[in-house]
């Protein structure tokens, strides 16, 4: 049995990997702490499936947390993964893809190319998970994504952004009437607080989504992987559906998408 653990800021994610790969389960711990929310988490996944230490050959750690575990746990064979090789590697397996472009969006946003074994982080950007909570926090006192999406799902976009409708009476290239033109350019006075959800979570998918398309012209990968946090929002499909139409593009959020991080930890223990 092989662990792959992605401990975060505040929420570990877990997964169990056979000998052969394939995945047993997966669960994620919040804690206030990076070290009790990784020790929480191992617990709670060996208590569940009735895991004894011996049964684990090796715990393969990730993410921003992980050197606060460099003495490893319970004496287990332990191995840090760079994060990025993590993503490439989980991102590739949970879209069962051989060559993708991964967004890592979890509080930031960070783009790995994933060719077969050649994993290269290419770039990111500070617009993420965190910038969607804590907006989110200051114009609506919501401070989770399942509030937050549940919000969004009541707001309505025209009273926000400006878009191509707006201010062309004809079509221009490939571009659709409900193409943005502005975000937040057209806020309303009267928009609601969901009206506001729904903009910002438009222009954070638009903004990710467009820079990830940049990256992806001119490589020969037209296949685009959301992983992490953000991959739960979903109102991503749609909107990514929308970027589909303009761009030699396909957009995947495979299910579980959070954990491919850690998943991709875990795969590295037998990279060949």
């Amino acid at each position: 049995m092989i662990l792959g653990i992605d401990v975060g800021g505040s929420t570990t994610k877990i997964i169990g990997l056979t000998s052969q790969g394939e995945c047993i389960g997966m669960m994620q711990v919040e804690a206030s702490d990076q070290t009790a929310s990784a020790f929480g988490a191992f617990g709670k996944f060996t208590a569940l499936h009735g895991l004894r230490i011996p049964d684990i050959k090796q715990i393969a750690l990730t993410g921003v947390g992980a050197p606060y575990l460099s003495q490893g746990m319970y004496d287990i064979p332990t191995r840090r993964v760079e994060e990025f090789l993590a993503i490439g590697l989980g991102g590739l397996r949970m879209a069962d893809l051989d060559n993708a472009l991964i967004i890592s969006a979890g509080t930031g946003t960070a783009l790995v190319r994933a060719e077969g074994k050649q994993i290269t982080h290419i770039g990111g950007s500070g617009v993420g998970g965190g910038t969607l909570l804590k907006m989110a926090a200051r114009f609506a006192g919501a401070s989770c994504f399942a509030t937050i999406t549940e919000l969004a799902s009541k707001g309505d976009l025209r009273a926000v952004d400006l878009r191509l409708g707006d201010i062309s009476a004809e079509l221009i290239g490939k571009l659709s009437p409900t193409t943005t033109v502005a975000n937040f350019g057209n806020l309303k006075d009267n928009a609601t607080t969901a009206d506001i959800i729904l903009g910002l979570i438009n222009m954070i998918f638009e903004s990710i989504g467009t820079m990830a398309v940049f990256a992806s012209l001119g490589s020969g990968v037209q296949d685009i992987v959301l992983i992490g946090a953000l991959s739960a929002i979903q109102q991503a499909g749609d909107i990514f559906k929308g970027l589909e139409a303009l761009y030699p593009v396909r957009f995947h959020i495979p299910p579980n998408a959070i954990y491919a991080t850690a998943m991709g930890a875990g795969l590295s223990v037998n990279r060949g």
